[in-house]
C-alpha cells in the first residue's frame, strides 16, 4: 500500500509521515528528491538554470533554493513552470523507489500531491489540516510572515484538497493526538502493526 501525505506548508505533513514510518511504512520524501534533482550535474539543475538564469546560483554555483523560492512564490506562473520542470522526474524517482524495495507499504511525504497529479502514485491520501495560527507559529523561525502568506496563497486551498482526501488528520500541535489519529487510519486500512 502507498499512502500519500499532503497539506499546506507548515501543516505537519512530515510529522505525520514519520508516524507512519514508525509503524513500518517506508518513508519517501518528495522534497528530498526535488533537492537532489537540482544538484550540480543533474538534469534538473540544467533545466532550472536554463529557465531561471544564473541569478539563482550561490557563490559555489549551486542553486540557492531561497533565491529560487523568492522568485517562484512571487509569481504563480513561475511556480507552475518550476513544477512542470521537476515533477515528472520526482514521480519517476518515486516509482523507482517503490518498485525497488521489498517493503510493501510506503508513505509519501509529498506537498503537491494533488496539484501535480501525483495522486496517481498513491492508494490513499491523508490530508493534514492545521490552523493558520499554528502554521505561522511553526514557520516563524524559518520565514518572515509575508513569505509564509505568499506561499500559502500559491497553494491549493484546503477545501479544494479535501475533495481528494481519503482521511484528514487534524494537527493542533499534540503529537500524541496525531499518533492516535494515524493509528486509527491504520486500523481502518487493516494495517495496524
Amino acid at each position: 500500500m502507498i499512502i500519500g501525505i499532503t497539506g499546506s506548508i507548515g501543516s505537519g505533513k512530515t510529522t505525520v509521515a514519520s508516524i507512519f514510518s514508525k509503524q513500518g511504512f517506508l518513508l519517501i520524501n518528495a522534497d528530498e528528491i526535488s533537492h537532489s534533482l537540482i544538484r550540480k550535474n543533474r538534469a534538473g539543475y540544467r533545466k532550472v538554470l536554463t529557465e531561471f538564469g544564473d541569478k539563482i546560483l550561490d557563490k559555489n554555483m549551486d542553486i540557492d533554493r531561497k533565491k529560487l523560492g523568492d522568485i517562484v512564490f512571487n509569481d504563480a506562473r513561475k511556480l507552475d513552470k518550476l513544477n512542470s520542470l521537476l515533477h515528472p522526474s520526482i514521480g519517476s524517482e518515486i516509482r523507482k523507489k517503490t518498485k525497488k524495495s521489498k517493503n510493501k507499504d510506503f508513505v509519501l511525504d509529498i506537498p503537491l500531491l494533488i496539484e501535480t497529479n501525483a495522486k496517481n502514485l498513491v492508494d490513499k491520501i491523508v490530508l493534514v489540516k492545521s490552523d493558520k495560527r499554528d502554521i505561522f507559529s511553526r514557520l516563524r523561525k524559518k520565514y518572515p510572515r509575508e513569505k509564509i502568506e505568499k506561499i500559502l496563497k500559491n497553494q491549493m486551498p484546503f477545501k479544494q484538497k479535501l475533495r481528494y482526501a481519503d482521511f484528514v488528520v487534524k494537527n493542533d500541535g499534540n503529537d500524541k493526538g496525531l499518533e492516535k489519529q494515524v493509528l486509527e487510519i491504520l486500523k481502518k486500512l487493516g494495517k495496524k502493526k
